[in-house]
């Protein structure tokens, strides 16, 4: 094990480092790294806010199609699960209402378009549930294919997303977390290769 603030290598259970005097416990690690968990939440949160606020009418007018906007590039799952838990499942709906705008400005052009919130709402309400897992399906393939454009290359596309959604969850539940993961990787991977690519 190393101490983080100036590199000595010390012994696993050592509670200080010899050479600088920081804590280094494994209690401490974990601490530090909760509290890094919930300052990203909470600047989550904070962002999600402003947007919002920004939507109707409370700050800047955002360019027709998000042309010259900066598109998220740095969405969490542990930040994803937190604010929907906190919101009873309201931030979800934020959260993909989002993901689709960013998905069709980084990929407009290519014959496509991810269906917004309302249309995922009322399809996934009208089908019980299974156009969201069309929705999923479509996103992780509309990802896939418009990786190539900006140099990159996905493993996983739709039907990937779709076995997590469908077999992970007899693991213990933990396929659909492990299907927005996908999603939301890839997603952060295109809309930085788009802000890259158009200088934001």
């Amino acid at each position: 094990m190393f101490c983080k603030k100036c590199g000595k290598e010390v012994p696993d259970n050592t509670k200080f480092c010899p050479r600088c005097g920081t804590e280094i416990s494994i209690e401490k690690r974990v601490s530090d790294a909760a509290n890094n968990v919930f300052q990203a939440t909470e600047q989550e949160l904070k962002s999600s806010i402003n947007e919002v606020q920004q939507s109707f009418g409370g700050g800047q007018q955002m360019p027709p199609n998000g042309s010259g906007m900066r598109l998220k590039d740095d969405r969490g799952l542990i930040s994803y699960i937190i604010l929907s838990l906190i919101t009873c499942g309201i931030y979800s709906y934020y959260f993909i209402y989002k993901m689709a705008a960013d998905v069709n400005v980084a990929c407009e052009g290519d014959g496509e378009n991810t269906a917004g919130l309302v249309a995922f709402v009322l399809l996934s309400f009208i089908t019980c549930g299974i156009y969201a897992w069309i929705w999923y399906y479509k996103l992780g393939n509309r990802l896939a294919s418009n990786a190539r454009r900006y140099g990159l290359t996905f493993q996983e596309n739709g039907t990937t997303v779709l076995m997590w959604l469908l077999f992970g969850s007899l693991l213990c539940g933990i396929g659909p977390f492990i299907a927005m993961h996908i999603l939301i990787k890839n997603t952060n991977m295109i809309c930085n290769a788009y802000n890259r690519a158009h200088n934001l």
